[in-house]
């Protein structure tokens, strides 16, 4: 993501000298649309980060429920995942 917005941050500053109104509605744009790129990336981050404090805590309060899940879905996914490699050798 902050490549992206570094991409257009730098082509913004390439046509910063052309003239004409269309280029200018399209930076105008394009500006406004890097700036809620970064505000949407910025909560999402924070809900992530949020999001793996409360994981954490949980699997701390609850080591063996967390492994028991863990495996249980591992095992699942083996199954499902084992079951369509069959099927596409069949």
């Amino acid at each position: 993501m902050n490549k992206l917005a570094e991409d257009a941050q730098a082509l913004l500053s390439a046509t910063a000298d052309v003239a004409g109104e269309k280029v200018g509605e399209a930076r105008k744009r394009l500006a406004a649309a890097v700036e809620r790129g970064r505000e949407v990336y910025g909560r999402v981050r924070e809900q992530a980060i949020e999001g793996a404090k409360v994981t954490d805590e949980v699997v701390r309060e609850h080591p063996y429920q967390a492994i028991g899940i863990g495996v249980g879905v591992g095992a699942i996914l083996g199954y499902l995942l084992a079951a369509r490699c069959c099927r596409k050798n069949d």
